[in-house]
């Protein structure tokens, strides 16, 4: 072995957590799977993955949160929309939920790409312990 090769870290199982969390928008539960990856992972992983794990552990945790928030929110709006629809004013009401969504949504995407893009770098997370990107 080459000194090449010192401080090394394996990325293939963070990127099978990232791919899992980016494919539960189309299955939902992969989210899961990645998480559990991630707490197994962390204990044994050096500095810079260790990194990657927190990140992921704590966006799927966030992410939750804002689902939920985000979803009682959106809901909220959608039912008085719904019934508002009757004088028109309820459409755009229904948008705004629609926009909580989403927002939801890209944050949890953008948190994703934004810890491939530092790991496929070979970089540690800098602010693994940030709420927003």
């Amino acid at each position: 072995m080459t000194d090449d090769y010192v401080g090394y870290e394996d990325r293939t199982m963070p990127i099978i957590c990232y791919a899992l969390y980016l494919l539960a928008f189309a299955t939902g539960i992969t989210a899961v799977i990645g998480l559990i990856i991630a707490y197994v992972q962390r204990s044994t992983a050096g500095p810079v993955m260790r990194s990657h794990y927190t990140f992921l552990i704590r966006t799927f945790w966030l992410g939750l949160l804002l689902a939920i928030v985000g979803g009682v929110i959106g809901g909220i709006l959608m039912g008085i929309g719904a019934i508002l629809t009757v004088i028109l004013i309820g459409f755009p009401i229904m948008a705004l939920a629609g926009l909580v969504w989403a927002l939801a949504a890209v944050w949890f995407g953008l948190r994703c790409i934004v810890g491939l893009v530092h790991l496929s770098r070979g970089e540690a997370y800098p602010r693994p312990y940030a709420v927003l990107v």
